[in-house]
């Protein structure tokens, strides 16, 4: 597994981050997957996603300051893949961070999951640059 982290700052307070990253508008601001489904439960949200013949469902959780989502069930990209969205005061706006783990689970895992890491990078540094133009 590899583990790649970005932030940004953005020049929104911490509720008005918490309230722009709905899990449905943090899927479309990676810009990887279009949504099919959202359901939500009492416990977590479930976004099903799918592009190019590859469908994920990622469960989403609120927690203190942040988000936690992660792939779920068999069908999906990756092995195994996490990803941590947190934020907090900076500066009269906020200090948002993603950082995220991802396995393929394939051969060679030292290059593959390398390619992965790279990739979930640019998913990741998409979604905050598409978050602080919304939000300023």
């Amino acid at each position: 597994m590899r583990e790649v982290t970005v932030e940004r700052f953005v020049g929104a307070t911490p509720a008005e981050v918490r309230r722009a990253l709905d899990p449905g508008v943090v899927v479309e601001y990676e810009g990887s997957f279009e949504i099919l489904e959202i359901e939500e439960r009492e416990d977590a949200t479930f976004v099903t996603a799918g592009a190019r013949g590859v469908g994920v469902t990622l469960r989403f959780e609120p927690r203190e300051g942040g988000l936690r989502y992660e792939q779920v069930g068999d069908a999906g990209p990756f092995d195994e893949m996490w990803t941590d969205i947190d934020w907090e005061p900076d500066n009269e706006g906020s200090r948002v961070t993603a950082r995220s783990g991802v396995s393929l689970g394939l051969p060679l895992a030292a290059v593959t999951d390398r390619v992965a890491a790279w990739k979930r990078r640019g998913e990741l540094d998409r979604a905050l640059d598409r978050l602080a133009a919304d939000l300023e």
